[in-house]
Formats: structure tokens, C-alpha cells, sequence
């Protein structure tokens, strides 16, 4: 989610009369790690290299780093690799509109930003 679409969507939570609770600010849709690299390239107006590592030479790696104590372990290999997906269901409701913007796009606004 891009700044000013954060800035926004509190803009609109503030200005309206809405029930407290947790609320899930993010966007529609999921993306792979692979397309939010594709993404930043194309934002950096680059090419995205991608290289293809085998997973079992992966987690051999992770193993290594449990025994060795290194910055890849297999506890930190699962964070990095697991789904995670939330619902943004609750406030669209609450502001009665779509977010403002495409997901797709307030990243690539979001990575230009640290250019």
C-alpha cells in the first residue's frame, strides 16, 4: 500500500463517523515475491533478475545455518516463504468506497518515492 493511499484511507476514517476496532489497511489482491521484484525493477525502469535456486538447496542452506548459527535459519526460511493474506473487507465497508487507488499501482508509486 502506497503512502498517500495510507493518508487517505485515514483521511477518511477521521472525517466520518465509524466504529472503533481493528481494521486491516491493505490492499486488494496477493502478489508473489517474484512480482513485487518484477515490480520494483519496472518502478527502477530495469530488468528484474530472477534466478532460479532449487528449494531443497534452499532449506540445506537454512540447516547449515541452524547448526552454524548464520543469519538464514529454517525458522527465519519459513517466515520468509509462507503466505500471508488479509482481508481489507471491513474498511471498504467502513468508508463506503474502493480504495483509491490499484495495488499495483501504489506500489510502483511507493518504490519511485525512494528513488
Amino acid at each position: 500500500m502506497s503512502v498517500n493511499k495510507l493518508f487517505r484511507v485515514i483521511l477518511q476514517l477521521i472525517s466520518r463517523d465509524i466504529l472503533s476496532g481493528v481494521y486491516q489497511v491493505a490492499d486488494k489482491g496477493t502478489f508473489s515475491t517474484n512480482d513485487l521484484i518484477r515490480l520494483m525493477a519496472d518502478s527502477l525502469g530495469k530488468k528484474a533478475r530472477l534466478w532460479a535456486i532449487p528449494a531443497t538447496l534452499i532449506s540445506a542452506c537454512a540447516k547449515v545455518g541452524d547448526k552454524l548459527h548464520l543469519p538464514l535459519t529454517s525458522e527465519r526460511l519459513k517466515k520468509l516463504t509462507e503466505s500471508y493474506k488479509v482481508s481489507n473487507q471491513k474498511i471498504v465497508s467502513s468508508i463506503g468506497e474502493p480504495m483509491p487507488i490499484s495495488a499495483k499501482d501504489g506500489l510502483k508509486k511507493t518504490f519511485k518515492a525512494f528513488i
